[in-house]
């Protein structure tokens, strides 16, 4: 699977699991009741899931101009950092807006959630990677 409808399908797999995992978290440490969290995570997914087609069509862009073009263990990392920091910063005044905190707080829950994304970014992309092949960006060019 490549283009348009790769980007589509990975974003979509992604943020449903998030939301399923993040929903109870957010109930569990704020106690704001399930429905304020689940509201909660569907609107960070929907910013996450924007934040992800773009980070990933300008990361795929540079690689695409890389002369390795390999996914190595180095890119991923890069890949997985670049996303969920960029996420901490763009999501930091919704949370502490929703959840009536302050924003140190709400940077100590994106830092808690980064952590949690961080892992499941690599083993997501990893796995994706494993079952729909790689894109274009990351083949080796055919001589």
């Amino acid at each position: 699977m490549q283009g348009k409808a790769r980007k589509i399908v990975q974003a979509i797999l992604y943020e449903a699991i998030a939301v399923a995992c993040v929903a109870p978290a957010l109930e569990l440490a704020f106690g704001a009741g399930m429905a304020q969290s689940a509201v909660l995570s569907v609107l960070m997914s929907g910013i996450a899931m924007s934040w992800n087609m773009a980070f990933n069509w300008l990361f795929e862009r540079w690689e695409a101009r890389q002369r390795q073009r390999e996914r190595t263990f180095l890119r991923r990392l890069l890949h997985a950092l670049g996303f969920e920091g960029g996420l901490v910063l763009i999501l930091l005044p919704l949370v502490a807006y929703w959840l009536d905190v302050s924003l140190w707080a709400a940077l100590l829950t994106n830092l808690a959630l980064f952590v949690f994304f961080f892992v499941y970014a690599f083993v997501f992309q990893w796995g994706f990677d494993k079952v729909f092949d790689v894109p274009l960006s990351a083949q080796q060019a055919k001589c």
